[in-house]
């Protein structure tokens, strides 16, 4: 039987070999033969069959061209995707080093203000936890053979993968509603002018205690963030989208294309997440309130957000609004 085997195969081999023009012809029954001979003996024309779905790519059995294709994912994006990760992280230690968690520097004065109600931190934390599992299934699909199967093993990183993708692919329309959520909660809020010119030149306060440039509900470092997610967002979710439905992305290309938009935008969009973080959490003292419970302490407010703070009072002084300030419990 395994002889059988061996001359049908030896005759399937040689029948492609002699039907390409001028190929390097090759021994595929040879102890020391190579999957790259092989490939040589092919020359330039791909092997395809028959199929019956509307991604005509799906039929290529072995198509040369994408060897410089797959080079590309082993080698260059592999940097082009861990680098900004690697690099932001580096450099936030290092700032954190030097500055140290910013505080409150006339302290926590035990009122507090209703800085984001519950449909905004609703929006905001759906957003967060896909982007986060997208971030993290999508760097496996990238890297994980290189960074994560020799520590796990191939069961493991097999079924992890497998699962991953499968949410990848669905946490993926979750997260778009969230993005679109956000946009329509947040926009007017973010729309650039001369009082963030004013926080950029100071720096935002970050680098030296006790500068707090004036701010209103967005300071000029969150709108910042707040385009990148809106941008970088809908990039990917239109890349993403013609991944997964591979006949509207049109050639074999273009879906490689696409596959390279999306993985970095994926990483440029996961470092900036990264910084934001961390000034949500350990790099700024009062800063998770805001997203954790909704409110925020009022020396904190009037620290990194004074204009803001001013038409809260404003609104609150003339009727009985309902962002006043009051007493933390």
């Amino acid at each position: 039987m395994s002889n059988l085997l061996t001359r049908f195969f030896a005759v399937l081999f040689l029948a492609i070999g002699l039907s390409g023009p001028a190929m390097a012809q090759v021994n595929p029954t040879a102890s020391s033969v190579t999957e790259d001979q092989l490939f040589e003996s092919l020359g330039t024309a791909p092997v395809a069959g028959r199929i019956t779905i509307p991604d005509a790519a799906a039929g290529y059995l072995i198509k040369p061209d994408n060897k410089s294709w797959a080079a590309l994912q082993a080698e260059t994006l592999h940097l082009l995707v861990v680098g900004p990760i690697v690099a932001i992280i580096v450099l936030l230690a290092l700032f954190y080093m030097f500055r140290g968690r910013i505080r409150v520097d006339s302290g926590l004065s035990g009122r507090t203000i209703l800085r984001f109600n519950t449909v905004e931190r609703f929006a905001h934390w759906t957003l967060a936890s896909t982007f986060i599992i997208l971030a993290l299934t999508g760097i496996n699909i990238v890297v994980g053979r290189t960074l994560i199967l020799p520590l796990i093993g191939d069961g493991a990183f097999g079924t992890l993968t497998a699962w991953g993708k499968i949410a990848h692919n669905y946490l993926a329309w979750p997260f778009m509603v969230a993005l679109a959520l956000v946009l329509i909660l947040w926009i007017a809020h973010n729309i650039p002018n001369s009082v963030d010119w004013q926080w950029i030149k100071q720096g935002g306060g970050l680098l030296k205690k006790g500068v707090h440039p004036p701010a209103k509900k967005f300071n000029a470092g969150q709108k910042v963030i707040f385009w990148a997610v809106i941008l970088g967002g809908a990039a990917l979710s239109f890349t993403g989208f013609m991944m997964l439905f591979p006949a509207q992305a049109g050639t074999a290309a273009d879906w490689q294309f696409y596959q390279t938009i999306h993985a970095l935008t994926a990483a440029g969009l996961t470092a900036v997440i990264i910084a934001h973080i961390y000034i949500g959490s350990v790099g700024m003292e009062g800063a998770f309130d805001a997203m954790g419970s909704g409110e925020v302490d009022e020396n904190w407010a009037r620290e990194h957000h004074s204009l803001w703070v001013e038409e809260i009072k404003g609104e609150t002084g003339s009727a009985a609004g309902h962002a006043k300030a009051h007493p933390a419990e």
